[in-house]
């Protein structure tokens, strides 16, 4: 169920035969072509044509799976996902079954890491305030030239990164590349720091990695556990002149509070690549913010996506055969 209304993220068949060419003589794939999603983490439409691959498949690859999927399987012992996240997937019947389930987060630190930083120099050389400038045709050089110029530099700022995983590593090493000070935060922050990051946290330090950042990235997966983890005492916590980014999940942020602290000015702005509902509806305030950067859950958009997808499936199809542990189990219980 690689397959989209969106043409970037439909396997292209030359993928299909490189999986095929790594298979026991016994084995098949079979293509289905139905309508699927392969934006956010994705979930398949069940239809008479899946029902009847999965009547008799033991590992089904899309982006995420649907509920029903599990009603007409019988024999389905693994399901990867071509999402950073599990989302939707997560049913109470996968839940309670013994099928692995594995994610593709290594796939998207790249691009998503990129994206970030692009709405990082964005807001750090004052392109929001040149913007209307462009629109009008006017040469505003005054807009971003007085003494109260949000103009920065990005070398020496402090950089908080919340989630130090596939693409909190791509970020934080980028980062330090720049010259940034970089902080992160991690579930369990055991053991040494990496040398990417110029200071490790656990998690329950969120407020302090807030209170000290210059640019603060989400991305940490959506879970019971990050539900609105930035809420209006979030952002009280920040510095006026510090950025909030999200390329992780919208509801990780409380989107009524964010509206509220960039309407008051509370913090100098925000990049915006998911929101608590998507497509983010016309009658947003956000769309009408020059301290937004807005864009449509494209963050991990990458012509190499389909080259680093496929060697993940071949390495864990390889794994799975020879009854090796597989790369990116998610953790059920976890949610990520």
């Amino acid at each position: 169920m690689y397959s989209s209304r969106y043409p970037f993220w439909c396997m292209p068949e030359e993928d299909v035969e490189r999986i095929r060419s790594v298979l026991p003589a016994d084995w098949d794939v079979k293509r289905l072509r139905g309508e699927a999603d392969g934006s956010g983490d994705g979930v398949a439409r069940f239809s008479d044509e899946l029902a009847a691959a999965l009547s008799d498949a033991e590992v089904y690859c899309g982006f995420g799976i649907p509920a029903q999927a599990f009603g007409a399987s019988r024999s389905l012992r693994w399901v990867h996902s071509g999402a950073a996240g599990a989302g939707g997937s997560l049913t109470p019947e996968l839940m309670e079954s013994d099928v692995v389930f594995t994610n593709s987060a290594g796939t998207h630190g790249v691009p998503v890491a990129e994206h970030a930083l692009a709405m990082m120099f964005y807001f750090a050389r004052a392109l929001d305030r040149l913007a209307q400038g462009h629109r009008d045709a006017r040469w505003d050089r005054d807009a971003i030239s007085g003494f109260d110029s949000p103009v920065r530099e990005l070398t020496d700022a402090t950089l908080g990164v919340i989630g130090y995983g596939g693409i909190g590593r791509e970020l934080a090493r980028r980062a330090k590349g720049l010259g940034m000070q970089v902080w992160a935060t991690r579930r369990r922050p055991g053991g040494e720091t990496p040398a990417d990051l110029d200071r490790l946290f656990a998690a329950t330090e969120l407020n302090e990695v807030l209170a000290g950042s210059d640019y603060v990235v989400l991305t940490v997966p959506h879970t019971a556990e990050t539900d609105r983890l930035v809420g209006a005492r979030e952002l009280a916590l920040m510095k006026p002149t510090a950025v909030l980014i999200n390329v992780a999940r919208g509801p990780i942020i409380d989107e009524g509070a964010l509206i509220e602290a960039l309407e008051s000015g509370r913090i100098r702005g925000a990049g915006l690549d998911v929101f608590e509902e998507e497509p983010l509806p016309s009658s947003s305030p956000l769309w009408r913010m020059d301290n937004v950067c807005i864009t449509p859950h494209v963050a991990g958009l990458s012509p190499r996506f389909w080259e680093r997808e496929t060697s993940l499936i071949i390495e864990n199809t390889r794994r799975y055969l020879a009854g090796q542990p597989l790369l990116n189990v998610v953790d059920k219980g976890a949610g990520y």
